[in-house]
């Protein structure tokens, strides 16, 4: 492809456009200081001299053994909204209630205990219970001191998020640590729903 020459009268139009233009001055026209506000002083950190001063070898630090950034399970089950009877709930947390069945999941893997509990509680739900208890047991501490930190009691982490979701959600009412005569951290209760 070969490239067009320009015409006499091309060329002369090109010529009075650029007679008329001036160059820029990009210094002139460009202020930074217009765009950007000037920076403000830093001001000089003080040094607390009595905090440079270290033992040598340096003392290591003690690992704490919950350090999980959410809040505990009895934490949170007790933050959660309360779904039942205010007096009932009271009656159940302070282990007043008796409960009409329970299972125990010790021992079992995350797949057999999800399947067992889901069986469980539709069948509880079925026959018109209305509270069961749950046992998980409190689990075993495995962490050991990685980079990465590992739950203290899976099943105990787990239960209550299957019971929050279906199919089992549409069956519980409400979910709590279960009192110290009943198992305590190691067992919930789980408050069913009215069979409709």
């Amino acid at each position: 492809m070969t490239r067009r020459k320009l015409g006499p009268d091309e060329i002369a139009l090109w010529q009075k456009v650029a007679d008329r233009t001036e160059r820029l001055n990009f210094q002139e026209t460009f202020d930074p200081a217009a765009y950007a506000p000037a920076p403000k002083p830093k001001s000089k950190p003080t040094v607390d001299l009595s905090k440079l001063v270290t033992t040598y070898p340096p003392k290591p630090v003690a690992r704490k053994p919950g350090y999980d950034l959410k809040p505990t399970l009895p934490d949170q089950l007790q933050k959660s909204p309360v779904q039942m009877d205010q007096k009932t709930f009271g009656k159940m947390t302070r282990g007043k209630l008796k409960p009409e069945g329970r299972i125990d999941l010790h021992g079992m893997t995350l797949d057999r205990a999800h399947a067992a509990l889901t069986k469980f509680v539709l069948r509880a739900h079925g026959s018109g219970k209305r509270l069961v208890l749950v046992i998980t047991g409190k689990g075993k501490n495995r962490d050991e001191g990685g980079p990465i930190p590992v739950r203290f009691g899976v099943l105990r982490h787990q239960v209550p998020q299957w019971l929050s979701s279906p199919p089992l959600a549409s069956s519980v009412l409400q979910v709590s640590e279960a009192h110290v005569s009943h198992g305590g951290g190691g067992a919930y209760y789980v408050y069913l729903r009215r069979k409709r």
